[in-house]
């Protein structure tokens, strides 16, 4: 063989080049987690769509139509975190959906999935980054006198948690653990005050006058329950980053699938009161209209005295959130980079063992739509709302082909090791897959959400085409790659390191 073709190897449409052990020694991860520390991200990365966003859908279907889209919701998110749950206690490296879609359909398979979480959670950072500037500036207004440019507060923001993110996986684990207890302490005590103070009422749960022909409880019918799913996936949207951490959790196979199941239960909690709470102070049509509902909510209880303090409790919030969102982009966009999908350098960890070289790229990106967005009239505007609908259609996307790759690795290896199995099984990957088309086809149906199937429909071509004519021909032997090469044999870096095939599939010893 010669030495060009002892480099590479075409395989299942794809070549493969040598990268050696020196390569995944730059892109090392530490194992910083047990479960609770898995809990506290889970929980980190979902937390604000308590705080926000979430009342929007009770504007299109009202609450009772709410109360349907969220019990839907909880279906799906159980039947999808089962599955995940399974294919990530089998494959323990930190590529996540892209991995779960790469065993099941190929590379380019891996890389459509891979892609659409990479535009959730980048999209998801950005909402949260301009909201939580938004809230730092009125607190700072109303305490300090102080003021800033929105882009400023933008800047610190990312820089901030790009810091707190590359310092370590210890740190960004304990502080989601922190920001998780505190979050939930707040919505806790609003739930507590709503029950004691007399402000909550069951009669404004149905204060939206119905349509003619409707009822109280659907004030504008039955269709409209489709255009509320996206609203109700803020509730859980982000919960799915698990297997991202699974290179930096101590057990990833038993640890991550009871993480997830802890997490899914404090949120269904969570979100329940402040769906029925916060709706039953401040009354169904308000909600639905508010920018923030909670805090609307302590304001109805307390009073416009405190509202910058309450707006602190608020901004804890949405800091978990972008502290969580942001751990997931990172290793998404880690684990594409360092299989070949993205460019090789943005797998890059550095001396504390985290993607800081993807963490900073996200970051980039996420501001330059933050100004896209501001140029174009801000968060109500058109820009804003194609940056809130993208996060939601690239979940969806993402989700749909999860479940359908857990589907077909149920038939392609089904001797395959599964330390976790899904109680749902494929029934449950069904419904969750169900649930997921019906939102990305709302998203057609809903003139407003329009613009952002464009704006993702650019990228995926310009991806599309950037792999099929270059990085198609660079892909390396990650731990993602072996175990789909492999049938499911290989894919544990734990055990095995990080060039367990190269010798097999280049031939003669592995190279450092």
């Amino acid at each position: 063989m010669s030495q060009a073709s002892s480099e590479s190897r075409k395989v299942a449409g794809a070549t493969y080049t040598r990268a050696g052990q020196e390569y995944f020694e730059k892109r090392g991860l530490k194992r910083s987690a047990g479960i609770w520390g898995l809990w506290g991200l889970a929980v980190a990365a979902v937390i604000s769509g308590d705080f926000s966003g979430w009342n929007f859908g009770i504007a299109y279907a009202g609450f009772g139509g709410m109360l349907i889209a969220f019990v839907i919701l909880v279906a799906m998110y159980y039947g999808m975190i089962f599955a995940i749950g399974e294919m990530a206690a089998a494959m323990p490296h930190t590529g996540g959906a892209y991995s779960f879609a790469r065993s099941a359909m190929g590379p380019w398979g891996g890389l459509v999935t891979g892609l659409a979480e990479t535009i959730e959670y980048v999209a998801t950072t950005a909402v949260i980054v301009y909201f939580s500037a938004s809230y730092a500036d009125a607190i700072t207004s109303e305490l300090l006198d102080f003021s800033m440019p929105t882009w400023v507060w933008w800047i610190i923001l990312y820089v901030a948690f790009i810091a707190l993110n590359a310092a370590g996986a210890a740190i960004s684990f304990r502080f989601a653990i922190v920001v998780s207890i505190i979050s939930i302490a707040i919505i806790l005590v609003f739930s507590a005050m709503a029950l004691f103070s007399g402000q909550f009422s069951w009669d404004k749960l149905f204060d939206i006058a119905p349509d003619p022909g409707q009822t109280a409880f659907l004030p504008h019918g039955v269709l409209p329950i489709l255009f509320a799913l996206p609203f109700a996936m803020w509730f859980f949207l982000g919960i799915e980053e698990l297997p991202l951490a699974a290179e930096e959790s101590h057990n990833p196979t038993r640890d991550i699938p009871r993480a997830g199941f802890i997490a899914r239960t404090t949120l269904i909690i969570t979100g329940l009161l402040v769906l029925f709470l916060n709706t039953g102070v401040i009354g169904a049509e308000a909600t639905g209209v508010a920018g923030e509902p909670l805090l609307d909510g302590f304001r109805a209880i307390v009073g416009d005295e405190l509202a910058a303090v309450l707006a602190l409790f608020a901004l804890i919030g949405l800091l978990a959130s972008l502290q969580g969102i942001m751990f997931a982009y990172g290793r998404n966009m880690y684990s594409l980079s360092r299989a070949g999908y993205y460019p090789r350098f943005l797998s890059l960890t550095g001396r504390r063992q985290t993607p800081w070289v993807a963490l900073t790229v996200g970051a980039v990106i996420g501001f330059i739509a933050l100004v896209l967005v501001d140029s174009l009239g801000g968060s109500g505007g058109v820009a804003g709302a194609i940056v809130l609908n993208i996060a939601i259609w690239g979940a969806v996307i993402a989700y749909a082909l999860q479940m359908v790759s857990f589907i077909i690795l149920r038939r392609k290896f089904p001797n395959v090791n599964r330390p976790y199995r899904s109680p749902w099984g494929v029934p449950g990957a069904v419904i969750a897959l169900v649930v997921s088309v019906l939102i990305f086809f709302g998203f057609f149906i809903n003139e407003p959400a329009r613009p952002a199937i464009i704006a993702i429909a650019v990228v995926y071509i310009v991806i599309l085409i950037g792999f099929a004519l270059f990085f198609r021909h660079r892909l390396v032997l990650s731990p993602e790659e072996e175990y789909a090469l492999s049938g499911g044999e290989h894919g544990d870096p734990q055990s095995e390191g990080y060039d367990a095939m190269e010798g097999d599939l280049f031939g003669g010893s592995k190279k450092s």
